[in-house]
C-alpha cells in the first residue's frame, strides 16, 4: 500500500479563537457591509451604491439624453466590470426599475424596448433592450467633474468612483427608496418635486420651520401610479415628525351610467406596487368562493390607460358600499409604510424626520456649491495667469521667437527675460504655431476682463453665506420650472382625499344570503344543509348517532350555542361545513371541553332576552346582545358553583309575564317574570327550591294563554295553571297530568 502524501503546510497564521468571537466579528463585518454598501440610501443623493455606480457608468459611456441609446448588456458589463462586483442580474434589475414610469416617480433611465409592465411581466433580456440617461438623471450628475464630491478607488483599484453624486434635485424624497439591511430597514415613498422645491425654499428662509408648516407644502406622497391618499392629516404630520408611520392609499374609481338604471364602476388607478393582473386574479378568487356577493363580474379593459370594470350584482347595490367592501377585502386599498432610516452625511444610519432630510439635502447642496465655486475660481486664476503670459508674449513676440530658436533650454531664459511663472512659460512653449495669429491684444484683454469679473463674483459668493443660499434658492426655482407642476412629469398624480367615513358594511353585504338548515347530532357533529328542511329525519348520521338540534337559518345569521359550563359561543352560519358528509365536531369549531355538552342552540336576534339557569336552581334574565362571543373561547355568562351545570337557555317572548320551573322531583312552580333580575353575568337568584335533585327545565310564558309543553308529536296546553302560581324560590306542586317524564317542556 502506498503511503498518503503529507498535507501541505499552510503559509498563513493560525490563531486559536473562540467560535462565538469569530462568528460575531465576521457577522458584524457582513452587517456593516450590507447597511453601508447595499441596502440603505444616502440622504444627500437618495441613491444606493448600485444606483450611483450605474448612473456614473452610463455618464462615462456618454449616454446623455442628446445621444443615442446603447445596449443594456453593454451598460451592465461596464458596471460589473469596473464598479460593482456583483451579479449581472442584480444590476440589470436595477436598471429596469429605474426605467419603469410605474415604479419610479421620476425615471432616471430612458429605456427603449420591453421594460416590463404594471401587470408584473418581466422585461426582455438585456441583449434586446437599450437605454440612456434621462434629463432628471443628468441633474444628479451635474458638476461631478468639477471637484464637487469626493471620489474613492474602485474595488480593484484600477479606477475611481464617486462617493456621492452632486444631486441638484432632492432625489431621496422625489423617487423614494426601500431596502432591508441587517437589523434595520428603510421605506420612503416618492413625493412631488414641485412641492419639495417649495418646502426647501421655505426652509432656506425659515430654518426652524415646523413639520406642520412643511406638510402644508408637502401634503403627502405622490405615487407614480396615482391613487387617492386617505390618511388623516394628523397621522401624516406625526409620521413626518417621527420619521416612522404609514399612508393609506386607495384605488381611484368612477361610476359609469348604463341604460335601464344600470351602472358599472371603472377603476382608473390602482395603489403603488400592486400588480394589476394579481389584483384581478385575487378578486376573481374571492368571487368564486362567494366572498364578494355584491360583485357580479370583473373585466380588464386596459389599453394604454388602466381600466378595470366592476359590474355590480344588481342596480340596488350602492357603488360606495361595493367599493368599501373591495377596499377591505383586496389590494384596492394598501398601506405604504414610512421608515426614513437612512445614511446621513457622515455615513451613519439613523431615522430622520422630514425637516432633517430636507436640511441634509440643503447642506449637501451648500457644500457642492462651495466646492464647485472654489474649483471654478482655481480654473479662472490659472487661465488668467496664462493670459497674462500670452499678453507678454504678444508684446514681445519677436524676442520670444528668437529665444526659442536659439536656446537649447528656452524655458529658464523666458522666465528670466520676461519675469514669467513656470505655468506661463510652459503654456507659451506648448503653444502651436497656428495660435500665434490669434494672439491679439484686444482679445486677450477682453477674455481677461470677463474672467476677472467672474473671479470677483465667485470670491464674493464664497465670502457671503446669504449669497450662497440665494444661489441655491435660484437653483431650486429652476428645478421647479423644469420638473414642477407646469411640466408633464411634475403634475401631481396622487390626489389628497379625505379619510373615509365609517361606512358600516353589514354582514349581509359580506356574505351571500342563502337559506340553510343547521343540524347538530347527539354526539356533537354539526353541518349546514342548503334550504329549509321540514324534517331532518332523512338525514344520515354516523352509526349510533341521531339528530339533536335542527335550526333553520340564513348564511348571514349567527348561530348561538349555550353549553353546560355556562358559556355562550357564536359561530357564523357561513362557516359551518356542508351537508355532503357527516359534518365536523362542534368542539373543534368552538373551545368546548369533552366534559361539557351543548344545552341550547338558536339563531341570534338582536334585542331579545334569554332566561338562563343552572341545575342548582339559580338563574336570571340576560339580553341576547350581551351573550354574543367574539372568540372561539366563548363568553362566560352564567357563573356556576362546584358541581353545578347549566341546563336552561330559553327565549323570553315579548308578551311573556311568568316563569315556569320544573325540578327532578317533578314539581312545577310558576311565578311572575318580574321577580327575576336582568343581568349581563352572574349566578342569579333562586328560581325553585328542591329537597332532592335539582332544576330540570324552565321557560317563560303568558299566563293568560296557559302553559304548553311538547308531548311526542303533539303540543299540550294546561289552561288552568293558577294553582301552581306562587312566589319565586318556593318548592311548587306536582306537575299536571300528561307532563313529559323527561321533565322538559320541549324535546329536541
Amino acid at each position: 500500500m502506498s503511503k498518503k502524501s503529507p498535507l501541505p503546510k499552510s503559509g498563513g497564521e493560525i490563531r486559536d479563537t473562540r467560535l462565538a468571537d469569530a462568528l460575531s466579528e465576521r457577522y458584524l463585518s457582513y452587517a456593516l457591509s450590507t447597511i453601508m454598501s447595499r441596502s440603505l440610501p444616502d440622504v444627500r443623493d437618495g441613491l444606493k451604491p448600485v444606483h450611483r455606480r450605474l448612473l456614473y457608468a452610463m455618464l462615462q459611456l456618454k449616454l446623455d439624453p442628446k445621444t443615442g441609446y446603447k445596449k443594456c448588456a453593454r451598460v451592465v458589463g461596464d458596471v460589473i466590470g469596473k464598479y460593482h462586483p456583483h451579479g449581472d442580474v442584480a444590476v440589470y434589475d436595477t436598471l429596469v426599475r429605474l426605467a419603469q414610469d410605474f415604479a419610479v416617480r421620476y425615471p432616471l433611465i430612458d429605456g427603449q424596448g420591453n421594460f416590463g409592465n404594471i401587470d408584473g411581466d418581466n422585461a426582455a433580456a438585456m441583449r434586446y433592450t437599450e437605454s440612456r440617461l434621462t434629463p432628471f438623471a443628468m441633474t444628479l450628475l451635474e458638476g461631478i467633474n468639477e471637484d464637487t464630491v469626493n471620489f474613492r478607488e474602485t474595488y480593484d483599484g484600477e479606477d475611481s468612483e464617486p462617493v456621492v453624486l452632486p444631486a441638484r434635485v432632492p432625489n431621496l424624497l422625489a423617487n423614494g427608496s426601500a431596502g432591508i439591511a441587517v437589523g434595520m430597514a428603510t421605506s420612503i415613498p416618492p413625493h412631488n418635486i414641485g412641492e419639495l422645491c417649495a418646502a426647501l425654499a421655505h426652509l432656506i428662509k425659515f430654518p426652524k420651520a415646523t413639520i406642520g408648516k412643511l406638510v402644508e407644502m408637502i401634503p403627502g406622497p405622490d405615487f407614480p401610479t396615482g391613487g387617492e391618499l386617505v390618511e388623516p392629516k394628523g397621522a401624516i404630520v406625526e409620521a413626518y415628525k417621527t420619521g416612522r408611520g404609514g399612508f393609506r392609499l386607495r384605488a381611484r374609481w368612477q361610476v359609469e351610467k348604463l341604460s335601464h338604471g344600470q351602472y358599472q364602476v371603472v377603476v382608473t388607478e390602482i395603489p403603488y406596487q400592486v400588480q394589476k393582473s394579481r389584483l384581478i386574479e385575487k378578486i376573481a378568487e374571492l368571487m368564486n368562493v362567494r366572498k364578494l356577493p355584491m360583485l357580479a363580474d370583473i373585466r380588464d379593459e386596459s389599453a394604454e390607460e388602466l381600466r378595470i370594470v366592476l359590474e355590480p350584482k344588481n342596480r340596488t347595490v350602492e357603488a360606495e358600499m361595493l367599493m368599501e367592501h373591495l377596499f377591505r377585502q383586496t389590494d384596492m386599498e394598501t398601506r405604504f409604510g414610512l421608515n426614513m432610516n437612512i445614511l446621513d452625511g457622515t455615513g451613519v444610519p439613523r431615522v430622520m424626520n422630514l425637516r432633517e432630510v430636507l436640511q441634509a439635502f440643503l447642506d449637501h447642496r451648500h457644500e457642492v456649491l462651495v466646492r464647485r465655486s472654489k474649483f471654478s475660481l482655481e480654473k479662472i486664476e490659472h487661465r488668467l495667469e496664462i493670459l497674462s503670459g500670452y499678453l507678454i508674449a504678444f508684446l514681445n513676440l519677436d524676442k520670444v521667437i528668437k529665444i526659442i530658436r536659439n536656446e537649447d533650454e528656452p524655458k529658464p531664459k523666458l522666465i528670466k527675460a520676461f519675469k514669467l511663472s513656470e505655468v506661463q512659460a510652459e503654456s507659451i512653449l506648448n503653444m502651436r504655431l497656428r495660435q500665434l495669429r490669434k494672439l491679439e491684444e484686444m482679445e486677450i484683454k477682453k477674455e481677461s476682463t470677463v474672467l476677472k469679473a467672474e473671479k470677483k463674483e465667485l470670491r464674493a459668493l464664497l465670502k457671503d453665506k446669504n449669497k450662497r443660499w440665494k444661489t441655491i434658492a435660484a437653483e431650486l426655482s429652476e428645478i421647479n420650472k423644469e420638473f414642477g407642476a407646469k411640466s408633464i412629469l411634475g403634475k401631481r398624480r396622487t390626489i389628497i382625499g379625505k379619510p373615509p367615513s365609517a361606512i358600516i358594511v353589514p354582514l349581509e353585504a359580506m356574505i351571500e344570503r342563502e337559506p340553510v338548515t343547521v343540524i347538530c347530532s347527539e354526539k356533537g357533529w354539526i353541518r349546514a344543509m342548503r334550504g329549509h328542511v321540514e324534517s331532518a329525519g332523512d338525514m344520515k348520521y354516523k352509526e349510533g348517532d341521531s339528530a339533536r338540534f335542527v335550526v333553520t337559518a340564513q348564511t348571514t345569521d349567527k348561530l348561538v350555542v349555550f353549553a353546560t359550563n355556562g358559556r355562550f359561543y357564536t359561530i357564523g352560519c357561513d362557516k359551518l361545513p356542508g351537508a355532503r358528509g357527516h359534518g365536523e365536531p362542534l368542539r373543534l369549531m368552538i373551545d368546548l371541553g369533552n366534559e361539557h355538552e351543548p344545552v341550547a342552540m338558536f339563531i341570534h336576534q338582536p334585542d331579545r332576552r334569554l332566561l338562563v339557569a343552572s341545575d342548582g336552581g339559580r338563574g336570571f334574565i340576560v339580553a341576547e346582545n350581551d351573550v354574543i362571543a367574539q372568540t372561539k373561547n366563548g363568553k362566560q355568562v352564567l357563573n356556576l358553583s362546584a358541581g353545578e351545570e347549566a341546563v336552561v337557555a330559553s327565549i323570553v317572548g315579548e308578551n311573556d309575564d311568568h316563569v315556569a320551573a320544573v325540578g327532578k322531583n317533578r314539581k312545577l312552580l310558576v311565578f311572575p317574570l318580574n321577580e327575576l333580575p336582568e343581568m349581563s353575568r352572574g349566578r342569579g337568584n333562586i328560581l325553585q327550591r328542591h329537597a332532592k335533585g335539582g332544576l330540570v327545565d324552565a321557560r317563560t310564558f303568558k299566563l293568560a294563554d296557559g302553559l304548553s309543553w311538547q308531548s311526542g308529536e303533539r303540543t299540550r296546553t294546561e289552561p288552568e295553571i293558577k294553582k301552581w302560581v306562587g312566589k319565586r324560590s318556593q318548592a311548587g306542586l306536582k306537575v299536571p297530568r300528561g307532563f313529559p317524564t323527561s321533565g322538559k317542556f320541549t324535546t329536541f
